[in-house]
This record gives structure tokens, C-alpha cells and sequence, in this order.
């Protein structure tokens, strides 16, 4: 996984969290959604980087 995309990850789940905590505490279930929706997001495409990081240590385990 690039750093960018590290970053961004994190930069979408943080934001994503503060915005639920904010719909969560102004009781705006459109923003709390919006967080939650970008929060997953985040979380997502971070778990995909970490299955791709691995297949490529897979393969490079076996190349050795």
C-alpha cells in the first residue's frame, strides 16, 4: 500500500467518524449517515490495499 493511499484511508475514516459525531450529536441523521457511508469507505478500500499487499507478498515469498 502507497503512503498516499494511506493517508487518504485514514483522512476518510477520521473525517468520516467526526462527521457521525457530529450528526450524532446535533441528531442529523443525514450527516451521521454521510459519516458512516464515508467512514466504510475508508475502511474498505484500506482492507483491499492490505489483500493486495499481501498477494504481492505471497508471490514474492514464492519467488524465492
Amino acid at each position: 500500500m502507497g503512503l498516499d493511499d494511506k493517508i487518504r484511508n485514514a483522512a476518510d475514516k477520521a473525517v468520516g467518524s467526526a462527521k457521525e459525531a457530529v450528526g450524532d450529536a446535533t441528531d442529523n441523521r443525514d450527516l451521521r449517515a454521510e459519516g458512516r457511508v464515508q467512514k466504510t469507505a475508508g475502511s474498505t478500500r484500506q482492507a483491499g490495499e492490505h489483500l493486495k499487499d499481501a498477494a504481492r507478498d505471497v508471490g514474492d515469498g514464492l519467488k524465492s
